[in-house]
């Protein structure tokens, strides 16, 4: 599974141009054998840290998008699907040492960056939240 994630998120990144926040929709939606509608996938144009305000990272974001529309598919309620993406923040702040991409990504966004510099990072969140989901549905 890591190296099919490592795989499409360098092809999304280096051929399509997609930020982090579409990637995670995107490759959750491939893992896990869901539909992510255009206009879903178009509303998270902006969420790389806030359009690059380095606010929350895009790949939580993207994630508890995912989360929403996937575990509304299994029949989740709206209150256990809150407490998942709680959760999930939670942990993903202990596993990564935050939430904010100020923190993930300390040199902010600027033309000198090398691109697609959060390339890996993208990769381990993705797994994160791979492996965190499959532990959700197995309850």
């Amino acid at each position: 599974m890591k190296e099919k994630i490592k795989n499409r998120v360098h092809e999304l990144y280096w051929n399509d141009n997609v930020n982090c926040a579409r990637t995670a929709l995107i490759c959750l939606g491939e893992l896990f054998n869901t539909v992510i509608e255009p206009q879903t996938i178009r509303s998270a144009v902006g969420l790389h840290g806030a359009g690059g305000y380095r606010a929350q990272c895009g790949l939580v974001e993207g994630t508890l998008m995912f989360m929403g529309i996937y575990l509304h598919t299994l029949g989740k309620t709206d209150d256990e699907i809150v407490s998942v993406c709680y959760n999930f923040a939670s942990a993903f702040d202990k596993t990564f040492g935050s939430l904010r991409c100020y923190e993930l990504r300390p040199t902010g966004f600027s033309e000198n960056d090398p691109p697609h510099m959060c390339e890996k990072l993208t990769c381990d969140g993705i797994g994160f939240a791979y492996q965190y989901i499959l532990g959700i549905i197995r309850q």
